[in-house]
């Protein structure tokens, strides 16, 4: 007898770690759908760009729509259902604080709703952040350090993480949130900082006389591979009880590192091409944030193996061959 193919549910499919993780279990033998507001007019580039757009199934769903997502998950029948959308920028979240706080709060709540009434074996996965911790200044922060938000896309998040927590103690859900430092890879889009630095890099590199323009570059931040932190979201859901855990490498650096390793990898003086706008400062952001995963290691056998520099050079080499591509397209 053929044993049945797992089957899982990305909201969010279409940003970076919904295709990161669609291609992971991909690899894995599950079916995989995926879902984003309009599955109809969304170009599923990251899924283009991983070569797995033919191998997703795509629905459209609103997460703000109760009935929306009970008719999906009622349609897919899923085994795991991995929540990663809503709106992702913290930056934007002061322009847009409705947006976001209903994106996230009501779209997992919705979710829960939908489990508890369809079928309450679903696993799930809830994306939490750890812009939850604010500034932890000296300390690492681990599963038990308190929240103390700084932007309304973190105080989303910690209401979306407080309601999956309730949702397992209260309905005996299987609901987990995994409490992801800052990740990054080639399918970032632009509008994170980290994105911006590196493909402004590559054009000036090949030629570009722009300058780059930043706002505070002494943030220290905790920057991992999303490759390696979808698989962690994995193998959350592959233990016998349902718990929070948090991702991160253990080690920080500050955007100013970042940025000047960046411009050094391509042997260029990050200060001759880079401003800094005040205009560009956020109302409110943590000085330093930075995560322990001791949790995650000892029982989900998970470790971070690209980090620091290494994590920087990667993605500039990567969006240098892009650009250099496409130039000579």
């Amino acid at each position: 007898m053929i044993a049945k193919k797992r089957r899982a549910l990305i909201c969010g499919v279409s940003g970076q770690d919904g295709a990161y993780l669609a291609q992971l279990l991909l690899n894995k033998g599950y079916e995989v759908w995926g879902t984003s507001r309009d599955a109809q007019m969304s170009s599923f580039a990251s899924l283009y760009k991983l070569k797995i757009a033919a191998q997703v199934k795509t629905l459209s769903m609103s997460l703000t729509d109760f009935r929306s997502v009970l008719h999906v998950i009622s349609k897919v029948e899923p085994d795991e259902i991995y929540n990663l959308a809503g709106q992702s920028s913290v930056g934007l979240s002061f322009d847009q604080p409705v947006e976001t706080f209903e994106s996230i709060t009501l779209g997992t709540i919705n979710l829960l709703e939908s489990i508890r009434f369809v079928n309450p074996k679903i696993r799930f996965y809830n994306a939490g952040s750890s812009e939850c911790f604010g500034d932890t200044g000296v300390n690492f922060a681990d599963e038990n350090s308190a929240f103390r938000p700084t932007s309304p896309y973190a105080i989303a998040k910690a209401a979306a993480t407080w309601q999956v927590s309730l949702y397992r103690k209260a309905y005996g859900l299987y609901a987990a949130t995994g409490i992801l430092f800052n990740h990054e890879s080639p399918l970032r889009p632009e509008r994170f900082v980290t994105k911006k630095i590196v493909a402004t890099v590559c054009r000036i590199a090949n030629g570009s006389d722009e300058k780059l323009e930043l706002g505070n570059v002494d943030i220290r931040r905790d920057w991992g591979w999303a490759p390696e932190y979808v698989d962690a979201m994995w193998r959350m859901l592959g233990i016998n009880e349902p718990e929070d855990f948090i991702i991160a490498t253990g080690e920080t650096q500050s955007l100013r590192d970042f940025l000047k390793i960046a411009f050094e990898t391509l042997d260029l003086d990050w200060q001759q091409h880079t401003f800094i706008d005040q205009n560009l400062m956020r109302p409110s952001d943590p000085f330093e944030i930075k995560g322990l995963a001791n949790k995650a290691s000892q029982y989900l056998s998970w470790k971070p193996e690209i980090k620091g520099a290494e994590l920087v050079q990667k993605l500039v080499k990567s969006q240098m061959e892009n650009t250099e591509a496409w130039l000579t397209r």
